[in-house]
């Protein structure tokens, strides 16, 4: 297999020191080396055995999925793993979020932030694995994101939901006076079969949590799951269709006041003049205050109602200073391609490709530009936040991706300890990545100072919430490839220049810690994919343009995917070999791969005859560690083309659920194809010029294809499912759109160039 990447020192000592060291499981894992927070809360007659587990007298059992729900379906999947251990159905427990923690720490998230490709099992990759595993422990990030929730909890989850179970036994066995191996456990009971007796969980709780843990558990093998890799009703559901107040938007608290924000349209830039009287004196306006954070500058309106706070808002005359980075879109442009001259870090380098080049005939040669747009999250539920600031104790509730960062960054800004903040995560309509962010919850702390200890609800309009993102990056790309005589790529040249995330994020959140090495994500689903090309060099260069950017879904695979994806459906047609087959053929050292694009094709019936109306387009991407291809078929209609069906194979490793991961594959995709057909963020005067939906709109629901989905577990890994639908949706629709009219596009959003009915 190639070598993907070269390794720095300092990641390979960390790396090796994990493997030296051993990395401890079990026990460790959910109660060392941070306290069990749940503890502290306990409601009366309420035990806990870990921070995931809580079991009343009455036996009413509370599981704590500390994952953001945003619609993706982690709280029920993160329950189901505690459940399937604890011997009790989904329609027993309680779920609920819990506080922000140190314990909650997702170390799966640092696990793919290596040099090496999902597929590379080498003893220096798996080190560096192991390290960032380590890594991820000591930082102790509650966070969401990644598509690393489920592969975070798959382990511990079960674990704690096994050993809660094992005290459990061992208390039972203390009260009816035998012997724990003749124990049996259902449904949240406790069966000696031989006498008759059973105990309910609820009545052993308090004492089983007294008992010494095991220091290991043995956890069900896969035959006997009875939840787990099965379909299970959403535990968020109910509440969600009938409307109950379960998102951040929703909260509601004695005395409250209302708030809203006018921050600077040019980001980073100051006011240099403001006048406040028009808004100040308008009816219901409490007071407006200045407001400065890592994220810029702007204005708070504290009011008696929301309206009054986004009239008041409105009213605000201000001035700004002129922004650090260029003007307009076409500005932009120019410094994306000139960052394209730079050296770069080429975290994919096979072979010799200067030498591969060197004499390439001019027939031989394929060669394209690409680009793509900013793109803002758009979440449907826009920012907001509800925040407390009373006898020097901050409480705040908001939809949120990260509590332990947030609960430090507001007690930063407000100017208290971290164990004065308790951070309340509710659902939230849409997070993408958006919420990772902590501008929204910063302003509503700092507007808690001035209100005297009442509450204020902090809402964002939605333009002040789309002209203010962390947007997915603009970028754009130079790519090169060399047939051989069979018409297949001999070498590959693939260099993308994008605003660094990485840097991004840091001046936001820790200002600071400044970056260091390359930005992995500029190059994220290019340098990382299973092909297998004998001169391959994949370069990533950060270009200088500080507009806010961050983690939208799937990262930089979003982009990359479009990228590699076009460009191998170019090198396909130019060698005139079929781009099934040139896939296979260049993926064949990695059956899964091979098996996922052709379960796909299969599906899709590709090389069937089709009318000449019609086409289809595929791509392939792997990111988060899933392999997902994709075929988009669409038409040629009077109103313009139709997107009319998807077919996506994805191999996932270990189906958890397959229910919730079809339907996560197919929001993915449609969250891609949204984009591809007509998203875009653009500058003008150094401002954001769309607002609202009008103007960045989303797939509607006419246009929304037919989907069948395939899930497959060949790979002996469990991947991501979140984001990874994403990143070949865009590309196996811009191919069907060239196999249909002949025009290769190779600029985002695609509706510049072709009309969509």
């Amino acid at each position: 297999m190639a070598s993907v990447g070269k390794i720095a020192r300092r990641t390979f000592l960390i790396g090796a020191a994990a493997v030296a060291g051993g990395v401890a499981v079990g026990y460790y894992y959910y109660r060392k080396p941070f306290a069990n927070p749940l503890e502290a809360d306990l409601g009366k007659g309420e035990a806990t055995f870990n921070p995931y587990v809580k079991i009343g007298a009455d036996n009413t059992i509370t599981i704590v999925a500390p994952r953001a729900e945003m619609g993706q379906g982690i709280s029920t999947t993160l329950a189901v793993m505690v459940a399937e251990e604890l011997d009790v159905g989904l329609d027993q427990v309680k779920v609920e979020h819990g506080p922000a923690s140190y314990a909650y720490y997702n170390a799966a998230i640092l696990e793919e932030g290596g040099p090496f490709a999902f597929f590379d099992e080498g003893m220096t990759a798996q080190a560096v694995r192991s390290g960032l595993g380590v890594v991820g422990k000591f930082l102790a990030v509650q966070a969401t994101g990644g598509s690393a929730s489920a592969r975070d909890g798959f382990d511990k989850m079960r674990q704690a939901g096994a050993a809660a179970r094992h005290l459990l036994i061992a208390a039972a066995a203390q009260k009816l006076g035998v012997a724990a191996a003749d124990l049996e456990t259902a449904n949240g009971s406790i069966l000696h079969k031989a006498s008759g007796k059973s105990l309910t969980y609820g009545a052993v709780a308090a004492a089983a949590a007294t008992m010494a843990p095991p220091a290991e558990v043995r956890l069900k093998d896969r035959a006997n799951w009875k939840l787990l890799g099965k379909p299970q009703k959403r535990i968020d559901m109910l509440a969600k269709v009938t409307g109950a107040p379960i998102f951040g938007i929703d909260v509601r608290l004695p005395d409250m006041l209302y708030g809203t924000v006018k921050m600077s349209p040019r980001f980073w830039a100051k006011p240099v003049k403001a006048d406040l009287a028009k808004a100040e004196k308008m009816p219901g306006v409490i007071k407006i205050v200045p407001l400065e954070t890592n994220y810029g500058h702007g204005f708070g309106i504290i009011a008696q109602n929301t309206w009054a706070a986004f009239k008041a808002a409105d009213a605000i005359d201000a001035q700004w200073a002129e922004p650090e980075y260029p003007l307009s879109s076409a500005a932009i442009s120019d410094v994306l391609k000139q960052a394209l001259g730079a050296k770069g870090s080429a975290m994919r380098d096979n072979g010799d490709v200067d030498t591969a080049f060197a004499d390439a005939p001019r027939e031989r040669m394929v060669e394209a530009d690409y680009a793509v747009p900013y793109l803002a999250h758009a979440t449907m539920e826009p920012m907001n936040a509800t925040a407390r600031f009373k006898d020097g104790a901050l409480d705040i509730w908001c939809g949120n991706q990260a509590p332990t960062l947030l609960r430090q960054l507001c007690a930063n800004a407000v100017g208290i300890g971290q164990d004065k903040v308790t951070v309340h995560t509710t659902f939230m309509g849409g997070g993408f990545g958006r919420r990772t962010e902590m501008d929204f919850s910063l302003c509503a702390a700092l507007m808690a100072k001035e209100t005297g200890g009442r509450p204020i609800k902090v809402t964002w309009t939605r333009e002040e919430d789309m002209r203010h993102d962390a947007y997915r990056p603009a970028a754009v790309g130079k790519f090169q490839a060399r047939l051989g005589d069979d018409g297949m790529p001999v070498a590959v040249d693939m260099r993308i220049a994008s605003p660094s995330v990485i840097a991004s994020t840091l001046r936001r959140l820790f200002p600071s810690i400044p970056p260091v090495g390359p930005d992995k994500s500029i190059v994220d689903g290019a340098y990382d994919q299973p092909y297998t090309i004998a001169n391959y060099r994949v370069s990533g260069v950060a270009a200088p343009v500080s507009i806010p950017v961050g983690f939208w879904r799937s990262v930089g695979s979003s982009i990359n995917g479009f990228f590699h994806e076009g460009f191998m459906d170019e090198i396909a047609t130019a060698g005139k070999i079929d781009p099934v087959e040139m896939r296979k053929r260049l993926m064949a050292a990695y059956p899964s791969a091979v098996k996922v694009v052709e379960k796909v094709a299969a599906m899709a019936k590709w090389g069937e005859a089709l009318p000449a109306d019609k086409a289809k387009g595929m791509a392939f991407t792997l990111s988060f560690g899933s392999w997902v291809g994709e075929i988009v078929q669409v038409a040629d209609t009077p109103a313009g083309i139709r997107i009319e069906k998807v077919w996506i194979a994805a191999d996932v490793g270990t189906a958890l659920d397959p229910g919730i991961i079809e339907a996560q594959l197919i929001s993915a995709a449609i969250y891609g194809l949204s984009a591809a057909m007509g998203q875009q963020i653009t500058f003008a005067d150094g401002m954001v010029e769309q607002s609202n939906f009008h103007d960045f709109d989303a797939m509607r629901i006419f246009q929304c294809p037919v989907f069948e989905v395939a899930i497959l577990e060949n790979f002996h890994k469990m991947g991501g499912v979140g984001e990874v639908g994403t990143p070949p949706a865009a590309p196996a629709l811009a191919n069907a759109i060239f196999a249909l009219t002949g025009k290769r596009i190779r600029t985002l959003p695609l509706s510049t160039t072709v009309a969509f009915a």
